[in-house]
């Protein structure tokens, strides 16, 4: 069912991007994408994602019920990916974490909302609920392109973690009521 998803989206300057679930043969292209994500940009992420092992793991344990990897390609080339993470039980079950990593060379072109929204739109087919994402403070962009797709800011932990040098930064968390946001596309026409 889901490793069956494509779609194909456009970026605000007419780029042709298709968005597809991450597959066991992506682990190549997943090294390639990552070795260019920025030192800024990865301190933000939960895996060490220049370790191959941690690829590895992706891409051998594939679970679309658990973790459901959208992946942004341009050209053949992975230029986008965002997650959407899930738990079957307990008192989150209804509950997704949203994550996502856009390259360099696409910031700023509309991929980061596009991956966004999708993911988005994906978590009704899973029962979700309520999507999350937690986002650092200073982050302008990230957090503009979740309120495009949205998200409002519920909570702002100030100190609660730290950059790449040790410095205690603050985290935004921002939620998306899924129901709600379908709601209001439905009245703009756009659902």
């Amino acid at each position: 069912m889901m490793q069956e998803f494509r779609k194909e989206g456009v970026l605000k300057d007419g780029t042709k991007v298709l968005l597809r679930p991450m597959v066991r043969e992506d682990r190549d292209k997943l090294m390639d994408f990552f070795s260019r994500v920025s030192d800024l940009d990865r301190q933000f992420l939960r895996s060490d994602v220049h370790d191959p092992k941690v690829i590895d793991t992706w891409v051998n344990n594939i679970d679309y019920k658990k973790v459901f990897p959208l992946l942004a390609e341009v050209n053949g080339r992975i230029v986008g990916d965002a997650t959407l993470h899930m738990r079957r039980a307990g008192w989150k079950r209804h509950l997704g974490n949203v994550r996502v990593v856009v390259a360099s060379d696409f910031q700023g072109r509309g991929l980061g909302t596009l991956l966004i929204n999708e993911i988005a739109e994906l978590a009704g087919e899973f029962g979700l609920e309520k999507l999350v994402s937690e986002i650092y403070f200073n982050s302008p962009a990230a957090i503009n392109a979740f309120k495009r797709a949205g998200f409002g800011v519920k909570a702002v932990f100030e100190d609660l973690v730290k950059d790449l040098y040790g410095n205690n930064i603050d985290m935004i968390v921002m939620v998306c009521d899924v129901e709600a946001r379908r709601d209001r596309l439905r009245g703009k026409g756009l659902a």
